[in-house]
């Protein structure tokens, strides 16, 4: 969608207009539901955070300043959107990570516990990280994005984004080792 597409469907927004906002979803749905999966699986949850990603951003539509790109915008409203999810959880129902991790040596190296078990040690893991070490874990390990994108759906520098992914799996290998330690 070219900035002027973009900025006369942000002004149709604005004003109500129903068509608009079947175009905003019929655009967005996909690329926001990847994302939420990546916190959920394909689970209810995953839609559900997508709704209520769509419910804030409609709210909010006046707000946006048309500085980033709509995608980029609703891209963040819907990680918000599921960490906002999570918080409410139990600790016993916690983010699922894909195979495709960093994490995955943990897994191949530790013949004493089961996969499942070594996840649920690492969503555990994750959870306990401040916010936005938990955003960029997400962001770059588990969708895969490059440092520039991380950076631009951030609204940061690559150099920040380097730094906090670096110090948040610093944090995430000083809550794991102890446990897998333990296990072995």
């Amino acid at each position: 969608m070219s900035t002027l597409d973009e900025a006369e469907l942000v002004a149709r927004l604005r004003v109500g207009d129903n068509a608009a906002y079947a175009q905003l979803v019929h655009a967005h749905t996909g690329t926001m539901t990847v994302v939420a999966r990546r916190f959920f699986g394909d689970t209810s949850d995953a839609a559900e955070a997508v709704q209520d990603a769509f419910v804030s951003a409609f709210r909010a539509m006046n707000t946006f300043e048309g500085t980033a790109k709509l995608g980029t915008w609703l891209h963040r409203i819907t990680v918000n959107a599921c960490l906002l999810k999570l918080r409410g959880r139990k600790r016993s129902r916690l983010v699922a990570l894909d195979d495709e991790t960093h994490f995955t040596d943990a897994l191949e190296n530790n013949s004493a516990l089961s996969q499942t078990e070594t996840r649920s040690r690492v969503r555990a893991g994750v959870e306990q990280l401040p916010e936005a070490y938990r955003t960029v874990i997400q962001l770059r390990d588990l969708e895969g994005l490059s440092t520039e994108e991380t950076a631009a759906r951030l609204g940061t520098n690559c150099g920040a984004v380097k730094t906090r992914l670096h110090r948040a799996r610093q944090a995430l290998k000083t809550i794991l080792e102890p446990q897998f330690a333990n296990a072995v």
